[in-house]
């Protein structure tokens, strides 16, 4: 009797939980949320090796949209490989003349360049809370000179 008294209650708050995560996980459309703009400028007019802002702070579950900006004269790279394994990719928009999208992109993005005097934006949504030394610009010498970055994901 007391056996069946057990069982009785472990599947009942099983089903409890059950139920209690399915109306938390159900809760909101997360295609429905207005995007959080961050911006980062890769680089400035005098070519200076710097992310501007070098630390990024993100919330899981929510939708960003990560403006990248090279207003230098030579390409850059947004590199995380971390990041990469950590957010769910909306989409990448590589956006042409006069700012409209020429381009998207979807799926896993581990790099993006960004060409000299170009924005491109990487739609995400975190997935996993952590915190990521390894932004970085992949081209030889840029990380070396200061190109790198923290991301920090909550």
């Amino acid at each position: 009797m007391e056996i069946t008294a057990r069982v009785l209650f472990v599947i009942s708050t099983f089903v409890s939980c059950i139920g209690v995560a399915g109306v938390a996980l159900a809760a909101g459309d997360m295609t429905q949320q207005t995007p959080i703009d961050i911006k980062v400028q890769l680089s400035d007019e005098k070519n200076s090796l710097r992310f501007v802002p070098n630390k990024i702070e993100l919330e899981t579950g929510k939708l960003y949209r990560l403006i990248l900006s090279n207003p230098s004269a030579e390409k850059h790279y947004f590199s995380s490989e971390r990041l990469s394994q950590a957010v769910f990719t909306r989409k990448v928009q590589v956006n042409g003349a006069a700012g409209k999208a020429s381009a998207e992109v979807k799926g896993i993005i581990r790099e993006i360049e960004v060409y000299p005097n170009a924005v491109t934006e990487w739609w995400f949504v975190p997935i996993k809370a952590g915190h990521f030394g390894d932004l970085k610009c992949t081209i030889p010498g840029h990380a070396e000179a200061g190109m790198v970055g923290h991301i920090s994901i909550k």
